[in-house]
């Protein structure tokens, strides 16, 4: 695979927000989940709250969105396990809940890498936080003088959202190809300082880890991702908007949904302008799928 540079579309205004909507992940070991999974299904039920929450043996990852009190009342509830009392959360706002349904599922990996020797509650990856990457970035090196490279973790279809400015992006189709792509391009990044992200913090820090394992160093995830590096200092040397897997399909730098949105026939991502295209009907087809497979 080649890496490739992507610029994304135009941001758009928000509607007034009544709604908050929670990003949060821990590694952390979890053995109870069949006896985890009806008590958060019971409290995000009584708390009206929307979104999934994924329950591994490896820890837990969730995207929920409800009021700002159901949300604190969660949080602290959810706080209330010492495993999880130091649990970090990215939070934006909507007009309307930014989820349709409450899911809480049970599955093997918090993001699908297959590859069990990475173990990240053993041990983390070095991250970098958003204030000193933008640092780094603005100075065009890191503290020690290297040169900083941005590697891209994300699906193609997000990066074409928006990603940072001169990333290497290699076009993986899903996080499984990551880590034999990553291996192929090792002889790129001799010498230089490597900042691995992704949306909110999951994929950059196992794929950091991975990069670790194989022998790369001077090898940082970025803390928090995307959305935590927009929260504290805004769209700073990125393009573009911020994929996000949800009805907002996409936030600017001021964590503001977008115009942007995903075709209902085939989930491409439909930029403002391709919405306007004859092809781009609703809940039928967009210039990414019409004639193809009857629509």
């Amino acid at each position: 695979m080649q890496a490739q540079t992507h610029s994304a579309p135009a941001q758009a205004g928000a509607a007034p927000a009544v709604y908050v909507n929670i990003a949060a992940y821990k590694f952390i070991t979890l053995t109870e989940l069949e006896t985890l999974r009806p008590q958060y299904q019971e409290i995000t039920q009584r708390l009206g709250l929307k979104g999934t929450i994924l329950l591994t043996p490896e820890g837990i990852n969730m995207f929920l969105s409800g009021t700002r009190e159901n949300i604190d009342d969660y949080l602290a509830w959810v706080r209330s396990d010492a495993r999880l009392a130091d649990l970090e959360v990215k939070e934006s706002l909507s007009a309307e809940q930014s989820h349709k349904r409450m899911l809480v599922k049970i599955k093997s990996e918090i993001i699908t890498m297959r590859m069990p020797l990475i173990k990240p509650e053993e041990g983390r990856a070095p991250f970098v936080e958003a204030k000193t990457l933008k640092r780094w970035l603005d100075q065009g090196h890191d503290d020690n003088g290297k040169p900083v490279v941005m590697v891209d973790t994300r699906n193609d279809f997000e990066v074409d959202v928006g990603t940072f400015d001169n990333t290497v992006d290699y076009r993986i189709r899903k996080f499984t190809e990551f880590p034999q792509v990553i291996e192929e391009h090792k002889a790129d990044f001799e010498g230089k300082t490597v900042v691995t992200f992704c949306t909110g913090g999951i994929r950059c820090e196992k794929a950091a880890i991975h990069m670790q394992n194989i022998g790369y160093n001077n090898v940082y995830q970025l803390e928090g991702g995307i959305l935590k590096y927009f929260e504290e200092v805004g769209g700073a040397h990125y393009t573009g908007d911020c994929f996000v897997f949800d009805y907002r399909t996409a936030l600017n730098p001021r964590l503001e949904p977008t115009e942007t949105v995903q075709c209902f026939a085939c989930r491409a991502v439909v930029t403002p302008r391709q919405q306007l295209a004859p092809e781009y009907v609703y809940e039928k087809s967009c210039p990414h799928c019409f004639g193809k497979d009857g629509n």
